[in-house]
């Protein structure tokens, strides 16, 4: 016999409330719908469930065995309520970020500063990440929003996640500030790559994304670089280059400022990286990723200015 779980509970309603109105007020019925309702379980369980009385309703030896289980239905019910409940309101507040460490240094913290004075009691966090592994992140639900960049291709992502640019952020030379172009002038003036061609350079690592549009860029502009060091780091490439060692293409967001080094910006069409914030295409449970999403395209337009 398959018992159906609202007929234990309309029992127990009927034994907590004591008369069949109060049981079809609870479950938004008319007391006759209830009167079929209780029909039909006691043809199904074959007994009497329910006795009717001047003063209400009782339930049956029978009754009383079935609406034990249906408290413990109603009990689950309210608790699953209240836990889904507190989870939405926790979700509602929760913001959890991945981003690269030039993103995470320079886009990342007005935007999570605005954030903040907005919703005092958001639980935020932010972890360093690699950007290729940004799609995988928000895909599993470890992170609510990943910012990744990238350098020729879009970002592949499933229907299920949606993906937005932020920012395009072009790359810089970076020379050892005493290098004749340096002191050109007017101090900020574009300098065509072709103009670096017998330089000495510090690039990225090959076999990163960056490598592969340094190796593109250079063969458009005519030239194989003498590459006088490798490095995984921009960090690492503009530390060098202010040692006199050679120089380096950088994004602009990644500029440190290194001492012993100045940067001139790229003639034009200079080449550039993208920045983009991969979030699920549904925010539903967690409406801080798009009040987010928006401060961050504001931090990015004051950034690209």
């Amino acid at each position: 016999m398959l018992t159906d779980p609202r007929q234990l509970r309309l029992l127990a309603l009927i034994e907590r409330y004591g008369s069949l109105s109060g049981a079809a007020d609870v479950l938004r019925l008319t007391p006759a719908a209830v009167t079929q309702q209780i029909a039909k379980a006691e043809r199904d369980f074959r007994a009497p469930l329910v006795l009717r009385g001047p003063r209400g309703a009782t339930l049956t030896a029978a009754g009383a065995v079935l609406a034990a289980r249906g408290r413990v239905i109603d009990e689950e019910t309210d608790r699953a309520s209240a836990e889904l409940a507190a989870l939405l309101g926790h979700l509602s507040l929760r913001l959890r970020i991945g981003a690269f460490q030039a993103a995470a240094l320079h886009l990342l913290p007005p935007a999570l500063t605005a954030l903040r004075h907005r919703h005092p009691d958001a639980d935020l966090s932010v972890v360093d990440l690699q950007s290729e592994h940004g799609v995988e992140e928000v895909t599993a639900g470890r992170l609510d929003m990943a910012v990744v960049a990238t350098w020729d291709a879009d970002v592949a992502a499933p229907p299920h996640l949606s993906v937005r640019e932020l920012l395009r952020d072009p790359l810089v030379v970076v020379l050892p500030d005493d290098h004749p172009l340096a002191l050109e002038h007017p101090p900020q003036a574009p300098i065509g790559l072709e103009r670096l061609r017998d330089e000495a350079w510090v690039t990225i690592l090959a076999g990163h994304a960056a490598r592969a549009q340094f190796d593109r860029i250079t063969a458009t502009a005519g030239f194989t670089p003498q590459m006088r060091f490798q490095t995984g780091s921009y960090d690492v490439a503009q530390a060098l280059v202010g040692t006199g060692i050679g120089v380096a293409l950088v994004s602009r967001l990644a500029l440190t400022g290194a001492p012993g080094t100045t940067h001139r910006p790229l003639a034009t069409p200079a080449p550039h990286r993208r920045l983009h914030a991969v979030t699920p295409a549904d925010t539903t449970l967690t409406p801080l990723v798009g009040e987010f999403l928006d401060l961050l395209r504001d931090v990015a337009r004051d950034i690209g200015r």
